[in-house]
């Protein structure tokens, strides 16, 4: 499959997300980093993005919880371009009953070459990251080739 360059601005707009098990661990890497962190978009699924809001005394984009639709408008906004990095402390050792949907989220953030960090130590290197304030472009891939075949082939004769 052919691909395309998608650039990132100097602001990034960050998604942050965990499960319950690491929500105070979020909590307290968000934090942490909260003077790099303000300097970007922020977008939090249901209770983490409440939380880190009040926690970072900051505005950020509150969506639904994951296991109402959460995950997946996330997922939506990446394959549209709207985030950037995803920030995703999850529990490996609990079996959540929306898997299906954070099987989704992480698989389309591969899709679309986004940057994830899924614990503690992944996401203290990528926000300290020289890319992290800086414009960023990335390989994505290009769809517009396999789309008009398939709009083509679905046409009726």
């Amino acid at each position: 499959m052919k691909s395309m360059s998608r650039s990132m601005k100097a602001e990034k707009s960050i998604a942050l997300v965990a499960h319950d098990n690491k929500k105070e661990q979020l909590v307290y890497w968000a934090k942490k980093h909260r003077e790099q962190l303000i300097k970007h978009t922020l977008y939090g699924t249901g209770t983490t993005g409440h939380l880190l809001m009040q926690e970072l005394d900051h505005e950020m984009e509150c969506l639904l919880s994951g296991p109402m639709g959460g995950d997946q408008q996330l997922g939506a906004k990446i394959s549209e371009g709207q985030i950037d990095i995803l920030v995703f402390f999850w529990d490996p050792l609990e079996q959540q009953p929306h898997d299906p949907d954070i099987k989704a989220l992480l698989r389309i953030a591969a899709v679309w070459n986004v940057p994830v960090a899924c614990n503690e130590s992944s996401a203290d290197f990528m926000i300290n990251s020289d890319l992290m304030d800086q414009e960023y472009a990335h390989e994505i891939p290009d769809y517009r080739e396999y789309l008009a075949s398939r709009i083509k082939h679905l046409q009726p004769s």
